[in-house]
């Protein structure tokens, strides 16, 4: 069966909320998901985020919301992530029915333990080293194949990926990448943005 691999791009939490919409208002025709991931940000702050995204024409469909499930109803975007501090997926899927939840992972046990409490995708990472994890080590490729073995759902991959080491990543069976600094911190992100989509698309 054919799969439908998928590009996904993620705030660092560190832009100004123009600087981040700008971006994502130009890379957002190469991407699947634009998920806004804002951990110091209140509700209010974040659906700052989310009024403006949408205001510069990016779908509702394609904005991702981190951990906040009021913010993701209110606005009715595509879906929540959700980490280890937030809501169950059971809770979420069983109140929301029409979100899609995503759940971050660090295991084959939480992954399976996603799977089993409904998730329609988990993000696993991180895979190569990045600095947004320094003095973590990596989990590396053989690890990322090992998760994709044991669950039925999607698996995105994620950290220090880019569009140099994108393809081994698809190649080990993952259903797509999420990027953060790859696109939101390159000199030009719409260039980024293409070579990554490209290299998803020939996977696909």
């Amino acid at each position: 069966m054919k799969v439908e691999r998928q590009l996904h791009i993620i705030s660092t939490g560190k832009q100004p909320l123009e600087q981040f919409v700008a971006i994502c208002a130009r890379v957002h025709p190469y991407v699947d998901a634009i998920h806004v991931r804002e951990k110091r940000k209140t509700a209010r702050e974040i659906s700052e985020f989310l009024t403006e995204l949408i205001g510069r024409g990016i779908p509702p469909k394609k904005i991702i919301v981190n951990d906040r499930i009021d913010v993701a109803v209110v606005f009715g975007v595509k879906g929540v992530q959700l980490a280890h501090h937030s809501l169950s997926v059971h809770q979420t899927k069983r109140h929301f029915p029409s979100l899609s939840v995503g759940c971050s992972v660090h295991s084959l046990e939480e992954a399976m333990e996603a799977e089993k409490s409904g998730a329609d995708y988990c993000i696993y990472g991180h895979i190569f080293p990045t600095a947004s994890k320094l003095g973590a080590p990596p989990r590396g490729i053989e690890s990322l194949r090992n998760i994709i073995h044991h669950v039925n759902i999607p698996v995105i991959a994620i950290g220090g990926i880019h569009s140099d080491n994108a393809e081994q990543v698809l190649q080990a069976g993952a259903h797509g990448i999420a990027v953060m600094s790859a696109v939101f911190c390159a000199k030009d992100p719409v260039s980024e943005a293409k070579k990554l989509a490209k290299i998803v698309k020939k996977m696909a």
